[in-house]
């Protein structure tokens, strides 16, 4: 039964990196059909990030108190299922936001639920590897949001796409309330708070990391890859569907790449840091020396989801520090600042992109903005060197 609960959160969690990508591929249909513009769905983009980050906390204190099933089954149920309902009969923009703020809901407890069963029930050693295989396996939905996507909206149309995926996510969160067992709470359990988790000064560095590693991936890929290719290159909705494809694929590659990472190396904080200096190069080359063709662009793209997926082995490093009895708040406080990071830089991307446009062309406006995520990369990077290792 355990290991059929954690299949179904490996599903639910699925759609929940569907969901957070999606927008990437469905933007065309949006902007000609309810009138949505770029800038109203990097806002409702920003917000389903900055929704799943906020219900971190309630969600930490959730799992420790409650336990993951009623925690993941209950949000996925009423805020996945609910908000993909809302999404699929949107008729305008204020509605699709609205939507992707319940998704962002419903999608929070779910990988956190899935790594408490880890950290209570397998050994330390292990967790990174869990963590990995289970956030490539789940970037599955990155691959389903990319070209199938694309594909099914050709054939059924959108909303009666969207509001099959919603049917989809009911089913999957009644099976979590079914199959999913709590694990047993350790006898003679301590008492804490997150205020104890903010007092250990090694665990700052490492949410500073968190804060930058996840962002660029997922706001390229859950954003701005469709209208850099369409813009640049006159790329069609089948183009944007497979570069977005390539993409999703260099990530699932890129969990499995660095899920055993911390064995391997006998660190977790090198690898961190050689992967995301080479995805802020990558970002400044689109600043410095543009791609000059569609799939070189894409090529980039790729590399950037590849060496970008560092979020499982960075969560694994900060966890490692965390006492067992604040397994819950440690691995939520973590994903508070991940996705509020993606959350913050899909907020900011939108305007910055629009202030530059009206002084560049759009292909030196896209580059300038990607050129700046790359820096902001290279300076969380140089506050994350202050980080205490670990391989434990």
């Amino acid at each position: 039964m355990m290991r059929a609960g954690i299949a179904f959160l490996v599903l639910a969690y699925v759609l929940s990196q569907f969901y957070r990508a999606f927008l990437a591929v469905l933007s065309p249909v949006l902007i000609a059909e309810i009138g949505a513009s770029t800038g109203d769905l990097a806002r409702a983009s920003g917000l389903w990030f900055v929704a799943f980050a906020l219900m971190q906390l309630p969600v930490g204190w959730a799992l420790d108190h409650l336990g993951p099933r009623r925690t993941a089954a209950s949000l996925f149920l009423i805020g996945g299922a609910g908000g993909a309902g809302v999404f699929a009969m949107a008729q305008g923009p204020g509605a699709i936001t609205v939507a992707m703020i319940l998704i962002g809901i419903g999608c929070a407890p779910i990988l956190m639920a899935t790594y408490f069963i880890f950290a209570r029930a397998f050994s330390a050693a292990v967790f990174g590897t869990l963590a990995g295989v289970t956030v490539g396996l789940s970037s599955l939905g990155n691959i389903l949001s990319a070209a199938p996507l694309a594909y099914l909206i050709e054939g059924f149309g959108w909303r009666a796409t969207v509001g099959g995926f919603a049917v989809l996510t009911a089913v999957i969160a009644l099976a979590i309330a079914v199959l999913v067992r709590d694990p047993p709470k350790p006898e003679g359990e301590a008492t804490g708070s997150l205020m104890d988790l903010l007092r250990m000064p090694q665990l700052w560095p490492i949410l500073v990391m968190m804060f930058i590693c996840y962002a660029p991936a997922a706001g390229l890929r859950g954003l701005w890859i469709s209208p850099y290719l369409g813009d640049r290159f006159g790329a069609d909705l089948g183009q944007l569907g497979m570069a977005a494809l390539v993409m999703g694929l260099a990530m699932v590659a890129g969990n499995f790449l660095y899920g055993p990472a911390d064995r391997i190396w006998g660190s977790r904080k090198r690898p961190i840091v050689i992967g995301n200096t080479v995805v802020a190069l990558l970002c400044l080359s689109f600043w410095a020396m543009p791609p000059s063709g569609l799939w070189a662009a894409v090529a980039v793209f790729a590399l950037i989801g590849l060496f970008g997926a560092s979020y499982p082995i960075v969560i694994s490093h900060g966890r490692s520090f965390c006492p067992p009895h604040l397994t819950g708040r440690g691995v939520t406080l973590l994903n508070l600042f991940g996705m509020g990071g993606a959350g913050v830089m899909q907020f900011a991307s939108g305007p910055t992109y629009a202030a530059l446009a009206q002084t560049r062309a759009p292909a030196e406006a896209y580059g300038a903005l990607f050129g700046l995520i790359g820096l902001a990369i290279l300076a969380g990077l140089t506050l994350y060197l202050w980080a205490k290792d670990s391989t434990g």
